[in-house]
Protein backbone atom coordinates (compact mmCIF):
# COMPACT_ATOMS: atom_id res chain seq x y z
CA UNK A 1 0.00 0.00 0.00
CA UNK A 2 1.52 3.41 -0.88
CA UNK A 3 2.23 5.57 2.22
CA UNK A 4 2.77 9.31 1.99
CA UNK A 5 4.63 11.24 5.46
CA UNK A 6 2.52 14.40 6.37
CA UNK A 7 2.49 16.49 9.40
CA UNK A 8 -0.35 18.31 10.74
CA UNK A 9 -0.20 21.11 13.15
CA UNK A 10 -2.47 22.91 15.17
CA UNK A 11 -3.27 26.73 15.75
CA UNK A 12 -5.48 27.67 18.77
CA UNK A 13 -5.86 31.32 19.64
CA UNK A 14 -8.14 33.56 21.31
CA UNK A 15 -7.51 36.97 19.96
CA UNK A 16 -3.65 36.30 21.02
CA UNK A 17 -10.67 43.79 6.33
CA UNK A 18 -8.80 45.51 3.88
CA UNK A 19 -10.58 46.13 0.24
CA UNK A 20 -8.18 49.33 0.01
CA UNK A 21 -5.03 47.20 0.58
CA UNK A 22 -2.66 47.31 -2.64
CA UNK A 23 -3.77 43.97 -4.00
CA UNK A 24 -0.13 41.47 -4.10
CA UNK A 25 0.23 39.24 -7.05
CA UNK A 26 -1.53 36.12 -6.52
CA UNK A 27 1.34 34.02 -7.36
CA UNK A 28 4.95 34.09 -8.64
CA UNK A 29 6.22 36.06 -5.58
CA UNK A 30 8.23 35.04 -3.08
CA UNK A 31 8.00 34.27 0.65
CA UNK A 32 10.33 36.22 3.31
CA UNK A 33 11.44 34.61 6.58
CA UNK A 34 11.03 36.94 9.53
CA UNK A 35 12.45 37.08 13.22
CA UNK A 36 9.46 37.91 15.35
CA UNK A 37 11.20 38.32 18.48
CA UNK A 38 12.10 36.03 21.55
CA UNK A 39 10.49 35.18 24.80
CA UNK A 40 12.34 34.15 28.11
CA UNK A 41 11.95 30.68 29.72
CA UNK A 42 11.52 29.87 33.51
CA UNK A 43 15.30 27.81 33.57
CA UNK A 44 16.52 31.13 31.69
CA UNK A 45 16.94 29.33 28.24
CA UNK A 46 15.19 31.57 25.54
CA UNK A 47 13.00 30.48 22.54
CA UNK A 48 13.52 32.30 19.32
CA UNK A 49 10.30 32.99 17.19
CA UNK A 50 9.95 32.77 13.87
CA UNK A 51 6.84 33.48 10.90
CA UNK A 52 7.07 34.79 7.40
CA UNK A 53 5.99 36.35 4.67
CA UNK A 54 4.36 34.87 1.82
CA UNK A 55 3.68 38.05 -0.92
CA UNK A 56 1.56 35.96 -2.61
CA UNK A 57 -2.59 36.03 -2.59
CA UNK A 58 -2.94 33.01 -3.65
CA UNK A 59 -0.29 30.55 -4.06
CA UNK A 60 0.95 28.43 -1.65
CA UNK A 61 4.59 27.51 -1.71
CA UNK A 62 6.03 23.74 -0.57
CA UNK A 63 9.68 24.02 0.38
CA UNK A 64 11.49 20.82 1.29
CA UNK A 65 14.14 21.02 4.69
CA UNK A 66 17.24 21.48 2.42
CA UNK A 67 18.86 23.86 0.91
CA UNK A 68 16.08 25.98 0.06
CA UNK A 69 14.76 25.97 3.87
CA UNK A 70 17.37 25.44 6.71
CA UNK A 71 18.03 26.85 9.66
CA UNK A 72 22.10 27.14 11.04
CA UNK A 73 23.77 26.64 13.29
CA UNK A 74 22.17 23.05 14.70
CA UNK A 75 20.13 22.78 11.58
CA UNK A 76 19.29 22.36 8.88
CA UNK A 77 16.06 20.99 10.39
CA UNK A 78 15.17 22.66 13.42
CA UNK A 79 11.17 22.45 13.16
CA UNK A 80 10.64 24.56 10.35
CA UNK A 81 7.61 24.70 8.24
CA UNK A 82 7.82 22.97 4.76
CA UNK A 83 4.38 24.35 3.63
CA UNK A 84 3.70 27.83 3.20
CA UNK A 85 0.46 29.54 2.99
CA UNK A 86 -0.60 33.18 1.73
CA UNK A 87 0.17 36.05 3.48
CA UNK A 88 1.32 36.81 7.06
CA UNK A 89 1.68 34.00 9.40
CA UNK A 90 2.79 35.30 12.45
CA UNK A 91 5.09 33.03 15.60
CA UNK A 92 4.85 29.99 12.97
CA UNK A 93 7.54 27.66 15.47
CA UNK A 94 10.39 28.49 17.65
CA UNK A 95 13.84 27.49 18.16
CA UNK A 96 15.41 26.65 21.71
CA UNK A 97 18.34 28.01 23.15
CA UNK A 98 20.20 27.66 26.11
CA UNK A 99 20.56 30.66 28.54
CA UNK A 100 24.01 31.47 27.37
CA UNK A 101 23.32 32.08 23.54
CA UNK A 102 24.36 35.57 24.06
CA UNK A 103 25.10 37.61 21.20
CA UNK A 104 25.12 34.51 18.86
CA UNK A 105 22.58 34.05 16.18
CA UNK A 106 20.05 31.37 14.33
CA UNK A 107 19.79 32.53 10.75
CA UNK A 108 16.96 31.00 8.80
CA UNK A 109 17.21 31.13 4.90
CA UNK A 110 14.56 30.52 2.83
CA UNK A 111 14.70 30.28 -1.11
CA UNK A 112 11.20 30.70 -3.10
CA UNK A 113 10.10 31.07 -6.86
CA UNK A 114 13.77 32.07 -7.60
CA UNK A 115 14.65 34.72 -4.59
CA UNK A 116 16.35 34.02 -1.28
CA UNK A 117 15.90 35.92 1.64
CA UNK A 118 17.06 35.45 5.46
CA UNK A 119 15.58 35.62 9.18
CA UNK A 120 18.28 36.79 11.75
CA UNK A 121 17.36 35.59 15.48
CA UNK A 122 18.88 37.10 17.77
CA UNK A 123 18.75 38.52 22.06
CA UNK A 124 18.98 41.82 21.40
CA UNK A 125 16.61 43.71 23.94
CA UNK A 126 14.23 45.07 21.00
CA UNK A 127 12.91 41.95 20.12
CA UNK A 128 11.65 41.04 23.50
CA UNK A 129 8.29 39.86 23.31
CA UNK A 130 5.64 38.28 25.67
CA UNK A 131 1.90 36.99 25.64
CA UNK A 132 0.51 40.18 25.54
CA UNK A 133 2.54 41.17 22.65
CA UNK A 134 1.74 38.34 20.80
CA UNK A 135 -1.67 38.66 21.30
CA UNK A 136 -1.43 41.95 20.17
CA UNK A 137 0.34 41.17 17.34
CA UNK A 138 -2.07 38.53 16.11
CA UNK A 139 -4.73 41.15 16.29
CA UNK A 140 -6.66 41.00 19.53
CA UNK A 141 -5.79 44.45 20.61
CA UNK A 142 -8.36 45.97 17.61
CA UNK A 143 -7.38 48.88 15.54
CA UNK A 144 -5.47 51.00 18.00
CA UNK A 145 -3.26 48.18 19.13
CA UNK A 146 -3.92 47.41 22.70
CA UNK A 147 -7.78 46.73 25.09
CA UNK A 148 -7.09 46.48 28.31
CA UNK A 149 -8.84 43.61 28.46
CA UNK A 150 -5.08 41.73 27.10
CA UNK A 151 -3.74 42.74 30.29
CA UNK A 152 -2.55 39.60 32.31
CA UNK A 153 -3.66 37.55 29.39
CA UNK A 154 -2.40 33.64 29.26
CA UNK A 155 -1.79 31.22 26.31
CA UNK A 156 -4.48 28.69 26.13
CA UNK A 157 -3.55 25.34 27.22
CA UNK A 158 -3.52 22.48 25.04
CA UNK A 159 -3.74 18.89 24.82
CA UNK A 160 -3.95 16.38 21.95
CA UNK A 161 -5.24 13.12 21.93
CA UNK A 162 -4.11 10.36 20.65
CA UNK A 163 -0.97 8.69 19.19
CA UNK A 164 1.78 11.39 18.25
CA UNK A 165 2.22 10.04 14.93
CA UNK A 166 -0.39 7.98 13.13
CA UNK A 167 0.22 5.98 9.74
CA UNK A 168 -2.97 5.86 7.06
CA UNK A 169 -2.68 5.02 3.57
CA UNK A 170 -3.45 7.61 1.05
CA UNK A 171 -7.03 8.20 1.21
CA UNK A 172 -7.96 6.97 4.26
CA UNK A 173 -9.55 9.21 7.20
CA UNK A 174 -8.06 9.50 10.41
CA UNK A 175 -9.80 11.21 13.13
CA UNK A 176 -7.85 13.95 15.21
CA UNK A 177 -8.83 14.62 19.13
CA UNK A 178 -7.44 18.04 20.64
CA UNK A 179 -8.97 20.04 23.97
CA UNK A 180 -7.76 23.48 24.53
CA UNK A 181 -9.03 25.84 27.35
CA UNK A 182 -8.66 28.97 28.01
CA UNK A 183 -9.08 32.31 30.84
CA UNK A 184 -11.64 33.67 28.55
CA UNK A 185 -8.96 36.88 28.26
CA UNK A 186 -10.54 38.82 25.64
CA UNK A 187 -13.68 37.70 25.18
CA UNK A 188 -15.47 36.19 22.13
CA UNK A 189 -16.06 39.38 19.70
CA UNK A 190 -16.33 39.89 15.91
CA UNK A 191 -14.76 42.24 13.97
CA UNK A 192 -16.92 45.01 13.69
CA UNK A 193 -18.94 46.08 9.83
CA UNK A 194 -17.09 49.30 10.75
CA UNK A 195 -14.22 47.79 9.34
CA UNK A 196 -14.91 47.36 5.81
CA UNK A 197 -13.42 49.26 3.26
CA UNK A 198 -10.77 50.62 5.90
CA UNK A 199 -7.38 50.22 6.41
CA UNK A 200 -4.97 49.34 8.89
CA UNK A 201 -1.32 49.54 9.59
CA UNK A 202 -2.35 47.43 13.22
CA UNK A 203 -3.49 44.04 12.56
CA UNK A 204 -7.72 43.47 13.32
CA UNK A 205 -9.27 40.41 14.45
CA UNK A 206 -12.19 38.60 16.05
CA UNK A 207 -11.19 37.07 19.66
CA UNK A 208 -12.48 34.40 21.46
CA UNK A 209 -10.93 30.64 21.93
CA UNK A 210 -10.23 29.16 18.66
CA UNK A 211 -8.61 25.77 17.10
CA UNK A 212 -7.24 25.17 13.74
CA UNK A 213 -6.41 21.96 12.20
CA UNK A 214 -3.74 22.65 9.60
CA UNK A 215 -1.08 20.80 7.33
CA UNK A 216 2.57 22.15 8.46
CA UNK A 217 4.95 19.88 6.80
CA UNK A 218 4.32 17.34 3.50
CA UNK A 219 3.36 16.89 0.04
CA UNK A 220 0.10 16.42 -1.04
CA UNK A 221 -3.32 18.31 -0.26
CA UNK A 222 -5.48 16.90 2.94
CA UNK A 223 -9.48 18.17 3.15
CA UNK A 224 -11.06 18.54 6.80
CA UNK A 225 -14.40 17.47 7.58
CA UNK A 226 -15.58 20.48 8.98
CA UNK A 227 -13.42 22.98 7.14
CA UNK A 228 -11.01 24.57 9.77
CA UNK A 229 -10.78 28.49 10.43
CA UNK A 230 -7.90 29.56 8.07
CA UNK A 231 -4.60 29.91 9.96
CA UNK A 232 -3.47 32.84 7.71
CA UNK A 233 -4.10 36.90 7.63
CA UNK A 234 -6.76 36.86 4.71
CA UNK A 235 -7.69 40.49 5.59
CA UNK A 236 -9.76 41.08 2.56
CA UNK A 237 -13.29 41.78 2.69
CA UNK A 238 -15.32 38.43 3.01
CA UNK A 239 -12.04 36.23 3.45
CA UNK A 240 -13.75 34.50 5.71
CA UNK A 241 -11.27 34.26 8.45
CA UNK A 242 -10.34 35.46 11.52
CA UNK A 243 -9.02 39.05 10.46
CA UNK A 244 -11.39 39.60 7.84
CA UNK A 245 -14.95 41.76 8.46
CA UNK A 246 -17.68 40.42 10.02
CA UNK A 247 -16.65 36.82 10.50
CA UNK A 248 -17.32 35.32 14.03
CA UNK A 249 -15.50 33.09 16.13
CA UNK A 250 -17.49 29.56 16.41
CA UNK A 251 -18.61 28.57 19.43
CA UNK A 252 -17.11 26.15 21.91
CA UNK A 253 -17.35 22.58 20.96
CA UNK A 254 -18.87 20.57 24.16
CA UNK A 255 -16.10 19.19 26.84
CA UNK A 256 -13.65 21.92 24.61
CA UNK A 257 -12.92 19.47 22.50
CA UNK A 258 -11.96 19.77 19.05
CA UNK A 259 -12.50 16.98 16.66
CA UNK A 260 -11.89 16.63 12.92
CA UNK A 261 -11.68 14.03 10.23
CA UNK A 262 -8.66 14.34 7.88
CA UNK A 263 -8.19 12.55 4.32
Amino acid sequence: MKKSSLILALAVSAGFPLSAIAQSPSSGQNIAPVYEGFERNPDGSFNLLFGYYNRNWEEQIDVPVGPGNHLEPGGPDLGQPTHFFPRRNQFVFWVHVPADFGDKEVIWTLTTNGVTEKAYGTLRPAYAVDEVVMSANFGAGGQTGFRSSLTGNLPPELTVEGERTMTVGIGEPVTLSAVATDDGKPGRQSISSRSIGQSHFVPNSATGLRLSWFRYRGPGEIMFDPPQTKVWEDRRDGGNSPWSAGWQTPTIPPDNRWRVQAT
